[in-house]
């Protein structure tokens, strides 16, 4: 039996009145019924107005006696069902509103009654007259109001001499990974394209720093808190939220939130058919840019505005090219083309899918899968394709150059390409790390830092832009430096391949070579025997002095020629390092001739400095119109 004189807690909401003592839910003086677990969620949130409560605040107070219980199913159909009870909405919520990835907060305004212990579950409504004790607590609520109201009028006058600090403004900005709320494991590409088409349509504000895939992919399913991620973004907000696909309708919800208060600012849901999917997602990118305010040029906002309508099929097909063309291996490159070219099929003036096309075939040819002069050709060919659907497309004006410069050797066209590909989205971090490594090949190693430099910005996360950053130093001929990024890039992800073999070849040149051979190897066990490692460790070994080493790497990489594509560029750099210059020139002619990946670095590797002098090198070089 309750002690008399002790009060229950009775709290009124819009048209219901909670008892949390009595565990009693009333709309208007009808009692509803709402389960045990359901109102005890309730009750935490009404305990703490307006408060974030965590998600495992919750698990705590409701499940920590059951260790085997699924928490995370529990508690949404706990949720589910208390907004079932109020009739409210996830998507436009009146009382509770989800804070993605952290918990809920009870949103609105609340009055409080004291009921005497015993006095029965038959609440009255919430509007009935006041006891004196409410009037007395009405009169200091109110002096306290007005009292906090003065202060602010004086706290105001006593600034007004000062200026006035301007609200904080959002210049930068990271789309976190869409939440897959589809249940269905299958459609987490879908959640990741739509992310990523988010983070491409922002992107094309001048004004607005926006980070890049590679780095926010980073954060799939991490628990981090918002404040710490926005600390190693350096980004002023972040945008979270979740894509809910089901049959022909597709639903985003996004949230953007102050990444150094972790203060919510804006939410808003979306929803379309799924044929109209590219107008959605420029409709969320359009809404944020509104929301901060950013400033948006009229080309931008003409490109921001310009939508239409793709066949699904196609659109599907696209995004799962994307997908196993972001995984980089020879697997998934070749499934991208497949894709890419279905999305062609079913949508012949897609020229996001011949964009893609091309992305593929670059790829192919730069790791050596495939022959470069055929998918060279074709790459452009994609890329030319997808410039005449759409002239205003960065991506594809990236990819052309990256051919131009690569294949063509046409340094003008490049140059060019790179510049107009800067322009049109100054956020693409791809063209300001492709345009780096250009202008590092062209011996213009300060503008290659400075662009570099740019691109880790956009993509702090990148392990592959980090890397190539160390590469700017390398071939600027800065050693040291060049060794600290390769070890930050090496922090972000330890078995990065690509990071031991540059970093093998930055120890050689500082004639570190036991350090240089450690690190080319590991490269080679990482890669599983690629041959641009193996033709690295093998030019390491003979200038080390360890001549069979050297053969036996260069035997196995004819072996592998016989069966696979061996660039000639890395087999004139093997016997570079054995001092067989006759070779070794016979093998750069051959490179040439097949537009070898790489051939556009000869001017500037320190690697070739033992045949630089060599009158074969230099009319090499002038054939290739490299800058003198």
């Amino acid at each position: 039996m309750e002690a008399v004189g002790r009060s229950r807690r009775v709290l009124h909401f819009g048209p219901f009145t909670a008892d949390l003592d009595a565990r009693s839910l009333y709309k208007h003086e009808r009692r509803i019924k709402l389960q045990d677990q359901p109102f005890q969620v309730l009750a935490l949130l009404l305990e703490r107005p307006g408060e974030l409560v965590t998600r495992e605040e919750l698990r705590k107070r409701l499940w920590a006696a059951d260790t085997f219980v699924d928490f995370d199913h529990g508690l949404n159909i706990a949720i589910n069902k208390v907004r079932e009870t109020l009739g409210d909405s996830a998507d436009e919520p009146q009382f509770i509103q989800t804070v993605p990835r952290r918990g809920y907060r009870f949103m609105a305004a609340l009055q409080f009654d004291d009921a005497p212990a015993g006095a029965g579950s038959a609440l009255p409504a919430p509007a009935r007259p006041r006891t004196a004790r409410r009037v007395v607590y009405a009169v200091l609520t109110g002096t306290l109001v007005l009292a906090a109201a003065l202060a602010l009028v004086l706290i105001r006058q006593r600034s007004s001499s000062h200026t006035a600090p301007e609200p904080r403004r959002i210049e930068s900005i990271a789309v976190l990974p869409l939440k897959n709320l589809s249940g269905d494991p299958e459609q987490e590409y879908f959640a990741d394209a739509i992310t990523e088409a988010v983070i491409t349509d922002l992107a094309q504000i001048s004004a607005l720093r926006v980070v890049s895939r590679t780095s926010i992919m980073r954060y799939k399913a991490t628990n981090k808190p918002l404040p710490e991620i926005g600390q190693e973004l350096h980004v002023d907000a972040v945008v979270e939220g979740s894509v809910l696909r089901s049959g022909d309708r597709v639903r985003i919800t996004a949230e953007l939130v102050d990444a150094a208060s972790d203060t919510h600012l804006w939410t808003r849901s979306y929803e379309r058919d799924l044929r109209d999917v590219l107008v959605l997602q420029s409709e969320v990118a359009r809404a944020i840019a509104a929301e901060i305010q950013v400033k948006i040029t009229p080309q931008e906002r003409t490109r921001l505005g310009t939508t239409r309508v793709v066949d699904p099929g196609a659109h599907e097909a696209y995004i799962k090219g994307r997908f196993y063309w972001n995984k980089r291996t020879e697997d998934g490159l070749k499934k991208g083309i497949e894709y890419f070219q279905q999305a062609i099929d079913l949508e012949p003036t897609y020229a996001e899918a011949y964009d893609g096309l091309a992305d593929c075939w670059i790829g192919l040819a730069w790791y050596g899968y495939v022959p470069s002069t055929d998918a060279f050709a074709r790459a452009k060919a994609a890329a030319t394709e997808a410039l005449e659907l759409d002239s205003s497309m960065a991506e594809a004006q990236t990819s052309l150059a990256f051919v131009n410069a690569n294949y063509d050797f046409d340094w003008k066209a490049a140059e060019d390409g790179y510049r107009r590909a800067i322009a049109l989205n100054p956020n693409y971090a791809n063209a300001h790390h492709w345009s780096a490594t250009f202008l590092s090949a062209m011996g213009s190693h300060e503008q290659a830092i400075a662009e570099s430099e740019r691109a880790r910005e956009l993509d702090p996360l990148s392990p592959i832009i980090n890397t190539w950053l160390g590469w700017r130093y390398h071939f600027a001929r800065q050693y040291d430096q060049a060794i600290v990024q390769y070890r930050k890039a090496l922090d972000l992800d330890p078995n990065f391949a690509p990071a031991h073999l540059v970093l093998g070849q930055t120890y050689e040149q500082k004639n570190m070579l036991k350090e240089a051979i450690a690190e080319l190897a590991k490269g080679v066990s990482l890669s599983g025997g690629g041959a641009v490692y193996l033709a690295s460790l093998a030019h390491a070994y003979g200038v080390a002095g360890r001549r069979s080493d050297a053969l036996k790497l260069i035997l196995k990489l004819e072996r592998l020629a016989a069966g696979q594509h061996v660039s000639s560029y890395d087999m004139a750099l093997a016997f570079v390092g054995v001092g067989e210059k006759d070779q070794a020139f016979s093998w750069l002619e051959r490179a040439a001739s097949e537009h070898a990946p790489r051939l556009m670095f000869l001017n500037v590797d320190p690697r070739f400095d033992s045949v630089r002098s060599d009158p074969r090198f230099r009319e090499l070089v002038r054939r290739l119109g490299f800058p003198s």
